[in-house]
């Protein structure tokens, strides 16, 4: 009958979805472990996540309110003595700024100074001697200071190429455990005057070519080669390879430094510490160990005077 089917179970109704098929693994995945717990401080929306977060923007705002070192800041060395400042002028160093203190005398030397650094394009600033003071450490600055690029090391070879394109017999000068960077520039001045055609330092545990050692040096520094070496003793090697006599300074030599009469030959000098003397490696790579005779209260130079004494007396034979 018409409308019939409005009656109740006159229409068989079907159930949502499909009653023979299974859940899909919808059970087993959800009686399944999630894992360990995150951390507190890893969970978003959790107090201990939010106070490591404002901690951290802290600790940001602390590190931007903090002076930053600039790179060329920290790159920067400084010749000062009128002495030295002058020598690196003549010798063509570059040079940022020569830096000069109000109110200082001005002398020949001085006066020179500001010509050269004129003629050179170098920017010539007049400072507060406390400004001097600081940038030199308490430096005997003399009211002058050059402000130049790290010093730039050769390689131990060119100080061979140096000798032969001068038609010389080679001279050269290695330190071993020569810590003081004044004794760096003494026994560079006297390589300079006693016709050395260079100095050769180890990369680590010495002294290096700073604003000390070029004061010390006199400016002989900007006359002479320094270089560096990885390593001292594959550069004795090297040299000793190229022909060269290594000869070592020790005060249990075993010759008299007047006795020694290789003089005229290529040589290599190596001088040693004060305290320690030679390492024993490079004590054995020494073809001969000479010394300088003193009288017997004094049990040591200074390995800067010791090296001038050495260098004049072979200067000496070769003159001769």
């Amino acid at each position: 009958m018409p409308g019939s089917s409005q009656r109740k179970g006159a229409i068989r109704k079907k159930p949502k979805g499909n009653p023979t098929a299974g859940s899909g693994g919808r059970v087993r995945r959800g009686l399944e472990g999630r894992g360990p717990t995150p951390k507190a401080e890893d969970r978003v929306k959790h107090p201990a996540h939010k106070r490591a977060k404002a901690a951290e923007r802290s600790k940001e705002r602390e590190r931007s309110r903090r002076p930053v070192r600039k790179d060329a800041e920290a790159s920067v060395e400084w010749v000062y003595g009128r002495n030295p400042v002058v020598e690196a002028l003549r010798a063509g160093v570059p040079a940022a700024a020569l830096h000069v203190a109000e109110g200082t005398e001005r002398d020949a030397r001085l006066r020179e100074a500001l010509l050269l650094a004129v003629e050179t394009g170098v920017s010539v600033l007049e400072v507060p001697r406390t400004e001097l003071d600081r940038v030199t450490a308490g430096g005997s600055h003399q009211g002058v200071a050059l402000q130049i690029p790290p010093y730039e090391y050769a390689h131990p070879d060119d100080l061979l190429t140096r000798a032969y394109a001068a038609n010389e017999v080679p001279l050269i000068v290695a330190l071993d455990g020569v810590t003081d960077p004044r004794n760096l520039g003494a026994i560079t001045r006297s390589a300079a005057a006693f016709g050395a055609h260079g100095v050769v330092v180890p990369e680590r545990r010495t002294a290096s070519m700073s604003a000390s050692a070029w004061k010390t040096s006199a400016g002989a520094a900007a006359r002479i080669p320094v270089a560096r070496a990885g390593n001292l003793n594959r550069a004795l090697k090297s040299y000793k390879d190229a022909g060269l006599m290594v000869i070592g300074l020790d005060m249990n030599g075993a010759i008299d430094l007047p006795a020694f009469d290789a003089a005229t030959e290529p040589l290599v000098l190596v001088i040693g510490s004060e305290g320690k003397g030679l390492a024993r490696l490079v004590r054995e790579n020494c073809d001969l160990i000479v010394s300088i005779p003193m009288t017997s209260a004094t049990e040591s130079l200074n390995a800067g005077i010791a090296a001038g004494i050495t260098l004049y007396e072979i200067a000496r034979h070769r003159a001769n």
